[in-house]
């Protein structure tokens, strides 16, 4: 079945994309990941709606757009506490709601965190470019013709109406990440752990780190203790492919946590944030703090073993499969 025409957006918001997953296995030819920043919160929407998990949503930044409904749609909000209402009446976030034709959804302004995700019921459509409907900006292409969503822009799905059931479905409140402004991530050391002396690394693990303005979907720069290579060693080493979730420690000693429009870096990377927590990534603001600790391979992996079993739990998910 054709696409149907749902959403009409009246205000962009400031950067508002539209991302699924991620494309995967072209970094030999450099090109990034893409995807959401903060996939948790994806998938869980889509699931609450009724879609595959990989289905593309919308990713805002900061401060959601405004969007008219041209049906009766399925609609999950997610991620950052952006405060959504419909028609000027709040609504809550991590549950299926259904909007109908005329209605208005916006947004007061962002609470916590950074990022927020919009799905509909249906899947929002676009052209697949690379396996993959993600945004990647710095390229542009994917998404919208590889750019924000603008004021005008007409937003469809396939076959939304069959979603409208889900209504109601919900994360339990227990579930539900808490973005706060003092994060602890864990992290697995490596692959250069070897280039830093025990100093450095103890250095690395009891430091108060600052979230930066220097942060976009490519990486997040931090600010405190500088962190050195071992006497010797030159500050820079031949630039390799990253995975999202690698912390670098360039010639200033600052750490970047490096994100998914990153293909390659060319810095030691001290060590990777665990799968369970690259998340929460998408959600550090500028002024937040992060402390790093290091965990062994076996409580990375139980972690996140818990995550899954939480993804898994929303039970409003009609397909497992991803729509071609």
């Amino acid at each position: 079945m054709a696409a149907v025409k749902v959403l009409e957006v009246t205000s962009p918001g400031p950067l508002t994309t539209l991302q699924d997953l991620g494309r995967f296995g072209f970094g030999q030819y450099g090109v990034a990941q893409s995807g959401a920043v903060d996939s948790f919160s994806l998938r869980v929407g889509n699931r609450l709606v009724g879609n595959g998990e990989n289905e593309a949503g919308l990713e805002m930044t900061l401060a959601g757009p405004a969007l008219i409904a041209l049906r009766e749609i399925a609609i999950a909000v997610t991620g950052a506490d952006i405060q959504p209402q419909i028609n000027g009446i709040p609504i809550p976030m991590w549950r299926s709601l259904i909007m109908r034709k005329g209605d208005r959804l916006s947004f007061k302004g962002i609470r916590s965190g950074l990022r927020a995700y919009l799905t509909v019921g249906g899947g929002i459509n676009a052209e697949i470019v690379l396996e993959s409907r993600s945004t990647n900006l710095g390229a542009r292409f994917g998404g919208l013709s590889g750019r924000p969503l603008m004021k005008g822009d007409i937003l469809s799905a396939h076959t939304p109406h069959p979603h409208l059931k889900t209504e109601g479905t919900a994360l339990p409140f227990q579930r539900i990440p808490s973005h706060i402004p003092d994060v602890t991530l864990r992290v697995i050391f490596g692959p250069h752990q070897h280039h830093f002396g025990p100093e450095m690394l103890s250095i690395f693990q009891q430091a108060d780190y600052g979230v930066t303005e220097q942060l976009d979907r490519t990486g997040i720069r931090l600010t405190g203790p500088s962190i050195k290579e071992k006497a010797g060693l030159k500050t820079s080493i031949i630039s390799e492919g990253v995975v999202s979730g690698a912390i670098q420690i360039p010639g200033d000693g600052q750490p970047i946590i490096i994100l998914g429009e990153t293909v390659t870096g060319g810095y030691r990377k001290i060590a990777t944030v665990i799968s369970a927590d690259l998340h929460r990534l998408g959600q550090l603001r500028p002024g937040n703090k992060v402390r790093f600790m290091a965990v062994p391979q076996d409580k990375a992996r139980i972690a996140l073993e818990k995550l899954e079993t939480i993804i898994r739990s929303v039970k409003g998910s009609r397909h497992s499969g991803r729509r071609q």
